[in-house]
C-alpha cells in the first residue's frame, strides 16, 4: 500500500501529542497516512508495552490512519547503526511514502532527537538502490521520501513553518486520551510523570495557541526542517 505520509514516533504516542492534528487534516483532505513506533515505550513509568500497544491502535483508529505499525528496537537503549536503520527502510519502501513526520531534532528525553537522526538517515538511505532490502522474500526497489518534516515535543524549538489544525483539536484529544495509562488521570493509582498531570495538557494546548496566533487561528502544530521548502507563490503564504 502506497501511501501519502509515515508518521514515525520513536514512543508510542510521540504522534499523537506532537502531530495527531496535521495527520487528521491530511486524512481528511483524501490524503493516506500511516505510523510507525519504533519501540513500544516498555521503559514509560506508567503501564507496560502490552497496554500501550492497545492505546496506540485504539488512538489510530480515532485518526482515521491507514495502518499503525510497530518495531521492536530496545526503549532507550536502540542505536543509529544498519540494523535499526534497514528496519525503518523496509517500511519506508513497502508504503512508499513521499512525506516522513518525525520526532524533535533534540527533546528533554534522549530517546527523541537520536531517533530523529535515525529515521533522517534511514530515509536518505533508503533512495539508495545498491542497500538492499526484502519484504517477505521479495527484493525491494529504492524510495527516498520528498521530504523530512520534524514535529516539536517537549521543548520549545522556533518551528519553521505550522499548521492550522483548529477543528482536528478534538480528533487530537481524542487520540492523546486513547493512552490512558500515559496521560492525565484523577483516579489513577500510578506514579506521578512529568507527562501525567492536567498541566502538562495545558502546556500543550498553550504551545499550540501560541503557534495559532502567529498565523491568526486559535490552534497550530509546529514543524522544523532539514531543507528550506520551496512554494509557488508568495500567496501560499499565511
Amino acid at each position: 500500500m502506497k501511501i501519502d505520509i509515515l508518521a514515525i514516533g520513536v514512543h508510542p504516542d510521540d504522534v499523537e501529542l506532537s502531530c495527531s492534528g496535521t495527520l487528521a487534516k491530511e486524512i481528511k483532505a483524501g490524503k493516506t497516512a500511516g505510523i510507525l513506533d519504533l519501540t513500544k515505550g516498555e521503559l514509560g513509568t506508567r503501564g507496560n508495552a502490552e497496554l500501550r500497544s492497545k492505546e496506540a491502535n485504539e488512538a489510530a483508529k480515532i485518526m482515521g490512519v491507514s495502518f499503525r505499525k510497530q518495531l521492536d528496537f530496545k526503549d532507550g537503549f536502540f542505536e543509529n547503526n544498519e540494523a535499526h536503520q534497514k528496519q525503518i527502510i523496509e517500511v519506508i519502501r513497502l508504503h512508499q511514502p513521499d512525506i516522513i513526520l518525525c520526532n524533535a531534532i533534540s527533546d528533554r528525553h534522549p530517546d527523541h532527537g537520536r531517533a530523529a537522526k535515525l529515521t533522517a538517515d534511514a530515509c536518505f538511505y533508503s533512495g539508495l538502490s545498491k542497500i538492499e532490502t526484502t519484504h517477505e522474500g521479495q527484493a525491494q526497489k529504492a524510495w527516498r521520501p520528498k521530504a523530512v518534516y520534524h514535529y516539536i515535543q517537549d521543548h520549545y524549538i522556533h518551528p519553521d513553518f505550522v499548521i492550522d489544525i483548529t477543528a482536528q483539536m478534538e480528533i487530537k484529544h481524542k487520540a492523546i486520551m486513547a493512552f490512558s495509562s500515559q496521560f492525565y488521570d484523577p483516579n489513577s493509582k500510578e506514579p506521578v510523570t512529568p507527562i501525567s498531570s492536567k498541566e502538562f495538557l495545558d502546556f500543550l494546548n498553550s504551545k499550540m495557541s501560541i503557534w495559532g496566533r502567529a498565523i491568526g487561528v486559535p490552534y497550530a502544530e509546529g514543524f522544523t526542517v532539514n531543507r528550506y521548502p520551496g512554494v509557488e507563490s508568495l500567496f501560499d503564504l499565511k
